[in-house]
């Protein structure tokens, strides 16, 4: 049988707990609005410079809901998704190392949003099988610090975080850096032997091998070491 003292440890680890996650959820629904926002802008600053350049190409910003937002760049689709949960780093992350968090281990708590690279053929078409790649994640926390896990980022990762909070400029920063990244890499030739067999569904359904699997780097590792940086 519980102690009141016990009881009275669970309900104030409930009461902390809960707080931390819910200013972490808040922060990052926030910082997800006012990323919805940059993009508009974005979207708006490019189609009136890509108007003079070429006027075949454009941006076009879509709100798909709460938690999901995109964007489409020429062929490439960036999709920029917010989880509804609340999560902590487990205890092998190198997060913990930091000061920020062994002065406050709350400060792990941290909203996520993610951001994935697909073609936007893949579902103007429907090719359900194709493949996307996650190539960022934004972490915010209950300070509204942050910082951006994803391509090309090494010992800097943490560096920042608790020192940097979310700010137009910053996203701003951030997706310019995705929309860049997702342009940098073209569609690959998958390799011969990946696609000399099709089956008769993949054939039939439309008639034409706009139906297999599709991805800018199919049959090439996608390297977790190659990552994102953040300098902001």
């Amino acid at each position: 049988m519980t102690t009141n003292n016990e009881e009275n440890k669970i309900l104030d680890e409930l009461a902390v707990k809960s707080s931390v996650k819910q200013e972490a959820f808040t922060n990052t629904l926030a910082a997800f609005n006012t990323l919805k926002e940059v993009l508009q802008n974005i979207t708006s600053d490019y189609n009136a410079q890509l108007s003079n350049l070429n006027e075949r190409v454009s941006l076009e910003f879509s709100d798909k809901g709460i938690f999901v937002a995109q964007v489409r760049v020429a062929g490439d689709l960036l999709i920029f998704s917010m989880h509804s949960n609340i999560f902590e780093f487990d205890r092998e992350n190198k997060a913990w190392e930091t000061e920020y968090l062994k002065k406050d281990p709350l400060n792990s708590y941290c909203g996520i949003i993610n951001i994935y690279n697909f073609l936007d053929d893949s579902f103007q078409y429907q090719r359900l099988d194709d493949l996307g790649y996650l190539i960022a994640r934004l972490f915010v926390n209950k300070n509204n610090h942050f910082f951006v896990e994803g391509k090309r980022q090494s010992g800097y990762l943490y560096k920042t975080f608790g020192k940097t909070k979310i700010s137009k400029t910053n996203l701003r920063k951030i997706i310019s850096r995705a929309m860049g990244y997702a342009l940098a890499f073209d569609l690959l030739v998958p390799p011969y032997e990946n696609v000399k067999i099709a089956t008769v569904r993949q054939l039939s359904e439309k008639m034409n091998i706009s139906q297999l699997k599709t991805g800018k780097r199919l049959g090439f590792q996608f390297n977790s070491d190659d990552v994102f940086e953040d300098e902001s």
